[in-house]
């Protein structure tokens, strides 16, 4: 049993460390364009299904709430929240439409969509990056695999070159970590070291 939990552990770092170093430069160029966009007065709109929109979550409330350092609350939104309306959405039209709907009725242009896909051929994410960038939004996601059909899709495609899911779900939620961080550093932190 120790030899599997040490194997799942060395897989999990080797993923992680490979995924950042090799997405450094656009983590920070990700967390630049959204301290932007809230500066701004626009949002990250954030989707992702199963474990990934679990990630997906994490990340909002990382803003809306708090990452670690105190600052008034930044406007994000996980698009998988609502059970309403993606309940409502995949009933009446298809599930294909449950995050594009959300997409067209609250993005605009300068805000930001970062989608979560382990494998980047999610319909439901692809449909959404399509109505984003219909929106004039910019769009990022984090992926893992090869980036799937997503990849060339977005404006900054983060992928994890990685095949299994769990061990890609560590990663992507470890850079989300990171992008709170730096959203928070650029936004508050810098200007307190100013002063």
């Amino acid at each position: 049993m120790r030899e599997i939990v040490e194997k799942i552990l060395a897989d999990s770092l080797e993923v992680k460390e490979r995924y950042i170093l090799d997405n450094m430069s656009s983590i920070i160029l990700l967390a630049e364009k959204i301290a932007t966009a809230f500066t701004n007065d626009r949002k990250l709109l954030l989707c992702g299904n199963g474990p990934a929109a679990a990630t997906a979550q994490v990340i909002a409330a990382g803003f809306v709430n708090r990452y670690s350092l105190p600052r008034p609350p930044l406007p994000a939104m996980a698009l998988s929240s609502d059970s309403v309306v993606l309940t409502g959405i995949a009933g009446e039209y298809s599930f294909d439409d449950v995050f594009s709907k959300q997409v067209k009725s609250l993005g605009m242009g300068g805000d930001v969509l970062l989608a979560v896909s382990a494998d980047g051929n999610d319909e439901s994410i692809l449909s959404a990056v399509k109505a984003a960038g219909g929106q004039k939004m910019y769009t990022a996601a984090f992926i893992g695999a090869d980036g799937g059909r997503l990849a060339d899709l977005l404006d900054l495609p983060l992928v994890a070159a990685a095949d299994q899911r769990p061990r890609i779900a560590e990663a992507h939620m470890l850079a989300g970590h990171i992008l709170c961080h730096l959203v928070d550093h650029i936004l508050f932190q810098s200007h307190l070291s100013e002063g």
